[in-house]
């Protein structure tokens, strides 16, 4: 997944520079909605002396974003409840449910193209809950955000959007109040879209 954020990091700064520039302006507002992927790393720690494992997930997504500049808004994320099943030594033991809303500031490089590429970086706070074995907690995490997106214009103010996100998710676990482990998540969010622009 490194290689796909690089991949698109790098089309988007080849696209930026293909034309002359085609502000975002500012006090626009868009609203986008999709579905997105979310793939935790592979290695996800160690949880009561066994290796943990936690699978991915298909969820829609949505967001709103504020340009407080020409080119520059502030992006919050949201979604409907991400479900992961969690296996130990590869028995699965337990499911949890998580929100990851995000907050991120965005820049739009400006083209003359209907190709809108753009980069982010934030804040995640990431609640879990309805853990499916008794007493098992999961704490909430706080972590920093990075993504890279590129949007196709289909009309005046729409437009298709694929993007990448990466989060910094680890997470203190504990079973009946005992500490057993932390989970480190670091998933990485695909996301395809279509946003709005008001």
């Amino acid at each position: 997944m490194t290689n796909k954020l690089a991949a698109l990091t790098l089309s988007t700064a080849l696209v930026a520079l293909a034309g002359p520039a085609l502000a975002q302006s500012q006090g626009d507002w868009t609203v986008g909605f999709g579905v997105g992927y979310l793939d935790p790393k592979s290695d996800n720690g160690t949880l009561a002396g066994a290796d943990a494992t936690i699978d991915a997930d298909t969820r829609p997504i949505f967001t709103a974003e504020y340009f407080v500049r020409d080119n520059l808004g502030i992006e919050l994320l949201a979604a409907t409840p991400f479900k992961h099943n969690i296996s130990l030594n590869g028995v699965e033991t337990s499911s949890v449910k998580h929100l990851p809303p995000t907050l991120s500031l965005n820049y739009h490089f400006p083209t003359n193209s209907a190709w809108k590429p753009y980069v982010g970086a934030g804040l995640n706070y990431t609640i879990f809950f309805d853990e499916s074995l008794d007493g098992l907690e999961i704490d909430n995490s706080f972590g920093v955000s990075l993504q890279a997106g590129l949007d196709y214009m289909v009309s005046d103010a729409g437009a298709v959007r694929l993007n990448v996100r990466w989060f910094d998710i680890d997470s203190d676990v504990k079973l009946n109040g005992a500490d057993i482990g932390t989970a480190d998540i670091d998933p990485w969010l695909v996301g395809v879209s279509y946003v709005h622009r008001f």
